[in-house]
């Protein structure tokens, strides 16, 4: 696997996780609209475009949507049906490298 896409699927892992840690009350106070609508104004206000996504095993859509330097982020998460919910946002979007040390098989 390349490197830039074993880079995209470790972050995409690492906010399917943090999406599990937020709970259901706070999901409920998020913004939410239709996908196309939220990644149509994301891209108009703040630059940012779909750089990573995944599915859950609920069938949920999660991106993370980025200006081209990383200055801006947002994460969304789309159910089946097509709405989609802000979830989280921030600055200084960085990719980090897929490290994990994995230990030879010994004979």
């Amino acid at each position: 696997m390349k490197p830039v896409a074993k880079l995209i699927r470790y972050a995409t892992t690492l906010l399917a996780v943090a999406l599990f840690l937020v709970s259901s009350a706070a999901m409920a106070q998020v913004p939410c609209g239709q996908r196309d609508n939220i990644v149509k104004w994301l891209a108009a206000n703040y630059k940012e475009a779909p750089i990573a996504s995944g599915v859950s095993s609920k069938g949920s859509l999660i991106e993370v949507l980025s200006t081209h330097d990383g200055d801006t982020w947002t994460v969304i998460v789309t159910s089946p049906d097509g709405t989609s919910c802000l979830i989280a946002s921030g600055q200084g979007w960085r990719a980090k490298p897929h490290e994990i040390d994995i230990a030879e098989p010994q004979a």
